[in-house]
């Protein structure tokens, strides 16, 4: 369908797809273990089947403008993806997220990802609230949202019970006038 170049890395933005269940399960498999440290995303998919039947349910949220899922290819593999956790245009709210397996790691995919999904969210859709939860141990997820300029607005304490262990949870956001001003920003340092 489309693919958005983030850099001259090789890494690229595409849509996640039923038809990528092969590659998507693959994909898990390689990095289930890194993945499901802090969430569960992947972990019900077991086979390539249950990795279409996720994919599925993401493209009838899509279409229904709930949710969304988006991957991160790099050099033409399947390494990660972002995604809209929850998207609503009406309110003008949405939460976004990120997997990635371990060779998706330290090259700032995420970031880039996330900066063209949020300009989209604001720009195309008039999205106010842009919404980022993690896990306190969770240092490269809290990293992004700080690159990202986003303020911290709290820790929900032990929030969520994961792995036999309650984990705090950081909630950060970024409004879009905060968002555009940051854009302008960097466009004026990058002259």
């Amino acid at each position: 369908m489309y693919a958005i170049s983030l850099g001259d890395d090789g890494a690229e933005l595409r849509p996640l797809e039923p038809w990528h269940a092969e590659e998507f399960f693959a994909h898990l498999e390689r990095g289930r273990d890194f993945i499901g440290r802090f969430i569960n995303f992947g972990s019900q998919e077991t086979d390539v089947e249950s990795a279409r039947a996720m994919l599925q349910r993401y493209a009838d949220m899509r279409a229904a403008d709930t949710r969304s899922l988006h991957g991160l290819w790099l050099n033409g593999k399947l390494v990660g993806g972002v995604l809209f956790l929850n998207f609503d245009a009406a309110s003008g709210n949405c939460e976004v997220g990120c997997w990635l397996e371990p060779a998706g790691t330290g090259r700032g995919l995420v970031t880039r990802a996330m900066r063209v999904l949020i300009d989209w969210a604001v720009e195309e859709r008039g999205i106010h609230r842009i919404e980022w939860v993690a896990a306190s141990g969770n240092q490269p997820s809290l990293n992004v949202a700080r690159r990202l300029g986003m303020t911290r607005d709290g820790v929900r304490r032990e929030a969520h019970p994961y792995g036999g262990v309650r984990h705090d949870l950081e909630v950060w956001s970024v409004l879009a006038p905060e968002w555009r001003a940051a854009r302008v920003r960097a466009a004026h340092d990058d002259h």
